[in-house]
């Protein structure tokens, strides 16, 4: 039987997650190997150095670079507050004195006498990685990071948006079709991930960054809301870095979408469990998908994720592009020769049967699996 192999959406309640903690520059990892972690735990950190702002000290005394030298007061390496003197001259026996002052508060972290100009450095900025997820550590990179293992529960989204948070599941939903709105939203909220239906309004957004919940999960959003409460429109690179207090996981797409009902299930089960989320979304090369990690109690057992599945007749799939965008739907044949698509390209088509039970013609492209 034909088969093809296209970007997985992962639906499961038992799958082996391996997240790599990885410092942005050398620093120290803080843990050993096989000790267990929490997501708070801090497991490697560093110090990225601060910015650097020049001084002219040459030009500013009026002397030559390499004259520069006797009239510092201050050397590499010292720490210096803004507005402290630096380098002082005197001339016509003491009567004109002029002096360069500090720019930054930080150090001297360069006095060059060929160019005549002391370059300061701002105080550097402190990284700390947390492990993210409650797991057992069985990769340890000295200086750069680790990775930290655990069997858990593990829900992918389509989009989202905000970084990594942790919280308690909390369902707010009775199906999959209920609408997510700010009057369900409540103060006992704060901290938690709050899980709607189909849709999550920009009332809810707001209500429930409010009492400060730690994120959101539902079918889909009205695309316009999204924006309005980021504050500029979506772009297509990598999101996850936003400034906003919440994060968002969309697990169907934009519009009015049931949640599937697998995914809904799922989350019902887990309903009250700590979860570790992710916003961060990525849909071109090196996809990344926004995710909610809900760990196993017990940290021994695990499953590996088969990466190799492909798709074949039946296998449920989810459409990623118009016009069917967000549509769930089921392999129903894959012809393996090439044929032309409204643009005038030849590629590899599917034919795929929607829930209401019409036969559409897509590209293989255009489509996710849904794995289980």
């Amino acid at each position: 039987m034909a088969s093809a192999y296209t970007p997985g959406l992962l639906v499961t309640e038992s799958v082996l997650v391996r997240k790599r903690r990885r410092l942005p520059i050398l620093g120290e990892v803080t843990v050993k190997l096989g000790d267990v972690v929490k997501p708070h735990d801090i497991v490697a950190r560093t110090h990225i150095p601060g910015d650097p702002d020049t001084v002219n000290v040459a030009n500013q005394l009026g002397v030559e670079g390499d004259e520069i030298i006797e009239f510092m007061l201050k050397k590499k390496g010292d720490k210096v507050t803004k507005g402290e003197t630096i380098a002082k001259r005197s001339s016509f026996f003491g009567l004109f004195k002029t002096s360069v002052q500090s720019t930054i508060e930080g150090t001297v972290d360069n006095v060059s006498p060929v160019t005549g100009v002391v370059t300061l450095r701002r105080p550097a900025v402190p990284v700390a990685i947390p492990a993210y997820i409650h797991g057992r550590v069985i990769e340890v990179t000295p200086r750069e990071g680790v990775v930290v293992e655990t069997p858990a529960a593990l829900i992918q989204g389509i989009f989202g948006v905000g970084g990594e948070t942790q919280g308690a599941l909390v369902m707010l939903a009775k199906t999959n079709s209920d609408i997510l709105s700010g009057e369900k939203i409540k103060p006992e909220h704060k901290g938690k991930v709050v899980v709607g239906g189909s849709l999550v309004t920009a009332d809810a957004l707001r209500k429930a960054a409010s009492v400060g919940a730690a994120g959101i999960v539902a079918g889909g959003i009205i695309d316009t809301d999204l924006i309005e409460y980021l504050g500029h429109d979506i772009g297509v690179a990598i999101t996850g870095a936003e400034d906003i207090p919440i994060t968002v996981v969309l697990t169907e797409g934009f519009g009015q979408i049931n949640m599937a009902d697998r995914t809904f299930a799922l989350l019902k089960s887990l309903d009250g469990k700590m979860a570790s989320i992710n916003g961060a979304t990525q849909i071109r090369a090196g996809v990344m998908r926004p995710e909610i990690i809900v760990p196993l109690e017990n940290l021994t057992k695990a499953q590996e994720r088969n990466t190799d599945a492909g798709m074949e007749a039946g296998t449920p799939i989810r459409i990623i592009r118009e016009p069917y965008f967000g549509k769930l739907a089921t392999v129903h044949t894959l012809p393996p020769e090439l044929q032309v698509i409204e643009t005038g390209a030849k590629v590899r088509i599917m034919t795929a049967k929607l829930a209401n039970g019409d036969i559409v013609t897509i590209p293989r492209a255009n489509v996710e699996l849904i794995e289980g």
